[in-house]
């Protein structure tokens, strides 16, 4: 563990001693070396599931393809502000860089983390830099309300834990994800442990965000500046749907009785967030409101705790990831050009920019769940383990897929296709950088076909 985490920690220094013309370029080679490196997690061998253990960091199944998917963002993220913070000061760069590295660091820590209070506190200490990123670095005067929203939200939903956390301290002894496993279940009836379930998950279900919670999210991605966006969209939801993974085993007996409101209202929103999607003029807002509609999906898909739903919650959870933070970058693309994130505006732009055509498609297939990509066996898993606990849920998600094709196809269509407006008369063409970005988001995905089971989870 401690072989990413120092370097990463050392990219810090680093990045504020460079010279200002290599700061880019070092940047970028140091992380992208760290996240090549970090590839050696997804080898582990154990039987018993944990390997690369120290006194407080192991890697597992379950937080292995979290923990890469974290470690590849950071060069990606780097790629991709390159040109819109080139215009700063060069303290200014070095300060945004310096916290997407901080936000990596804690994210190591939170996915990598034996020890459950440990979880918790990096857990938050991801809000400080996101927060900073967002107000500071935004593109519209929103960006400060977009920033409220966001603290309070998770912090809100975030109190309750701690009180659970420290309360199951105090029956079992232990917080330690090792042994927690093997303490006697919880012998749960009182109306008292009904609000330590919900106190439970719902800070990683406002995290998710569940539908009904999720209203800070649209307006956190949209204000957001691109790096913002996409280490929010591919690696901070999953926070919430890994602390659910890992809460599950505690909480048993309850959730079977308890988890049929959340499971609704997550099924429920994948429907309402898909429609909002099909009337959005805001591209980046669309986008955002998808990542809903598919942290929904991964929400129910917990809940009813399956080896299926488990497995299906995690493929979808790195394939959302990857694919979400692919649309955003093409968004920002557009975003460069046109200075404008209506997509009445900027459309018909085939002509102009025909091989970023080609970058949207795929991303918009993926975002469709087109087979043979993860995006697919992702949902057929949840959608197959979620029509053996009821089928009425079929209705759900059957109309729920629809309206995720529709609305993908919608942005495809709309972006990209039908005549030029007149308006739009110089564009800068493609840049390699931003060719590389995307081909560094989109090959995983479709390489993730060949060898699924890096990304099973516990079932591999």
């Amino acid at each position: 563990m401690l072989k990413i985490l120092l370097p990463t920690i050392m990219l810090v220094p680093t990045i504020w001693a460079v010279p200002a013309k290599h700061l880019w370029s070092t940047a970028l080679s140091y992380s992208l070396l760290i996240s090549l490196t970090s590839l050696t997690w997804l080898k582990s061998s154990a039987e018993s599931g944990w390997s690369f253990l120290s006194p407080y960091l192991a890697t597992d199944p379950l937080s292995t393809p979290l923990l890469a998917l974290t470690c590849w963002l950071l060069p990606l993220m780097i790629l991709a502000s390159q040109n819109h913070t080139a215009s700063e000061p060069s303290s200014r760069q070095r300060t945004y860089i310096t916290l997407l590295t901080s936000l990596q660091i804690f994210l190591i820590m939170a996915f990598g983390a034996t020890e459950m209070i440990m979880f918790y506190i990096m857990f938050e200490a991801t809000l400080i830099p996101t927060l900073v990123i967002i107000t500071r670095w935004g593109n519209q005067t929103e960006r400060l309300n977009a920033g409220t929203y966001f603290l309070f939200y998770t912090l809100a939903g975030s109190l309750p834990l701690l009180v659970a956390l420290l309360l199951l301290q105090n029956s079992t002894g232990t917080l330690s994800l090792l042994t927690l496993q093997y303490a006697p279940s919880l012998q749960l009836s009182s109306f008292a442990d009904k609000l330590w379930w919900a106190g439970c998950l719902l800070a990683f279900l406002v995290k998710m965000p569940l539908y009904g919670a999720h209203l800070w999210l649209p307006k956190a991605h949209v204000e957001a500046p691109i790096a913002g966006s996409m280490v929010l969209a591919a690696v901070l939801l999953k926070l919430g749907g890994y602390g659910m993974m890992r809460m599950m085993i505690m909480l048993e007996p309850l959730t079977k009785e308890l988890s049929y409101p959340f499971i609704i209202f997550a099924l429920w929103g994948v429907i309402m967030t898909g429609s909002i999607c099909l009337r959005q003029t805001d591209l980046k807002s669309l986008i955002a409101y998808s990542s809903v509609s598919h942290m929904g999906l991964v929400a129910a898909g917990i809940l009813i705790q399956t080896p299926w739903g488990f497995t299906g919650a995690l493929i979808l959870m790195i394939a959302h990831g990857l694919t979400s933070s692919a649309l955003f970058c093409l968004a920002n693309t557009n975003y460069e050009r046109t200075h404008s994130r209506t997509m009445v505006l900027a459309r018909g732009l085939q002509m102009v920019l025909p091989l970023m055509t080609a970058w949207w498609f795929i991303a918009s297939l993926a975002n469709l769940a087109l087979p043979p990509l993860p995006n697919l066996m992702g949902e057929l898993m949840i959608i197959t383990s979620l029509l053996h606990w009821s089928w009425w849920t079929i209705a759900l998600t059957g109309a729920g897929t629809l309206i995720t094709a529709g609305y993908s196809l919608y942005m495809f269509l709309m972006t990209q296709r039908g005549p030029l407006p007149a308006h739009i008369m110089s564009l800068d063409p493609t840049h390699s950088r931003e060719h590389l970005l995307l081909a560094l988001h989109l090959l995983p995905l479709i390489l993730l076909i060949t060898k699924p089971e890096l990304i099973w989870g516990w079932t591999a």
